[in-house]
């Protein structure tokens, strides 16, 4: 069934088989749309009742408001720090975190009338906290734009992550924007290897195309930070794929990087050692004792890799800044937002 077949306004409710209840799981549900050009994938399209999200005020985070307009990713990675939020809606955090999304298509228009009350104090937005908000079904919803314009024309300063090279498209609006407000973009890179790519991050633009897309940032005049995360422990942690892989930032122009290792949380825990258990068997055992029952690597492992990254990250001009340590014990930074997008200094955990 083709998106262009139905009115926002309506509801199918043949769209999804097998799951009469999903309007008691999924508040403010409209319809759910599957499409071929996205085989396997239901799109549960919603109205938002609120955009805007309030982070904790005990969180270590540089940020205290988030927008997320949607829940799931089509990206599919497997390690996402993120799945354990599908199991509010009872959904899993495996497959239905990558075939259920649901869609805020409303969220723009909520964003803006949030932004509008006189209670709002202009603090930092970020997207990208959460799921990744250029994620590929972003070409046909184009919710982005309208958030965009809402938070540059009230003034509130924002920063956006993302993996996905949709952004290249709103990169003219971005500029545009930063001309009054404060503008941080990140771009989430943790690998070179196609096969690991293809097998992990399978949802996802290349490698490649996302170090070209730091260079389109890089062109607008934009700064463009880079999360160098998860480092994967005996898979992309070698010296030398870092060494490779910061090399290739330097020359794509990055003007920042964000190291940090795999965070193992709930949700993303069983995923990930699922996929382990199929691909890379020989280090179950490893990781189990690595990780133990926690989501975070032990001292031994973080102060090793804290070694080897340091002096790559001076060696390709990443260190002039500074560094700054981030201790996920007590702070637990995620895997993605562990510093504003488009930082300039260079981040270890």
């Amino acid at each position: 069934m083709r998106w262009e077949a139905q009115a926002l306004q309506s509801t199918d409710e043949s769209a999804l088989p097998g799951m009469d209840g999903i309007s008691a799981l999924v508040p403010g549900l409209i319809r759910s749309v599957t499409t071929p050009d996205f085989a396997g994938i239901t799109f549960h399209e919603v109205a938002a009742k609120s955009a805007l999200n309030k982070v904790p005020a005990t969180s270590a985070m540089p940020f205290r408001w988030t927008v997320n307009p949607w829940r799931g990713c089509s990206h599919a990675c497997f390690y996402c720090y993120a799945r354990g939020s599908h199991t509010w809606l009872e959904l899993d955090s495996g497959h239905d975190f990558d075939t259920q999304i649901v869609v805020k298509t409303n969220v723009a228009a909520v964003l803006r009338r949030e932004l509008g009350r006189p209670s709002w104090r202009h603090e930092q937005v970020a997207l990208g906290t959460n799921t990744d908000p250029y994620q590929r079904a972003e070409g046909r919803y184009r919710l982005m734009p309208g958030i965009i314009d809402a938070l540059a024309e009230s003034r509130t300063p924002f920063s956006i992550l993302t993996k996905g090279t949709l952004l290249r498209r709103d990169l003219p609006r971005l500029a545009a924007a930063a001309e009054h407000v404060g503008v941080g973009l990140g771009i989430s890179l943790a690998l070179l290897d196609e096969d690991l790519h293809a097998s992990l991050e399978p949802g996802t633009p290349s490698p490649r195309a996302r170090l070209d897309l730091v260079r389109a940032v890089r062109a607008c005049g934009l700064d463009c930070g880079v999360m160098v995360a998860p480092v994967l422990p005996w898979l992309t942690d070698s010296t030398e794929a870092l060494d490779r892989l910061l090399a290739a930032l330097a020359d794509a122009g990055a003007s920042g990087v964000t190291v940090l290792p795999l965070h193992l949380r709930p949700g993303a825990r069983e995923w990930y050692l699922g996929w382990l258990q199929q691909h890379r068997p020989d280090l179950l055992p490893r990781y189990r004792r690595l990780y133990g029952r926690g989501s975070y690597v032990g001292p031994e492992y973080r102060d090793d890799l804290r070694g080897r990254v340091r002096p790559l990250l001076h060696r390709y001009g990443f260190g002039r800044a500074g560094t700054r340590s981030v201790d996920e014990e007590h702070d637990e930074p995620s895997d993605a937002v562990a510093a504003p997008a488009g930082t300039t200094a260079a981040t270890l955990f």
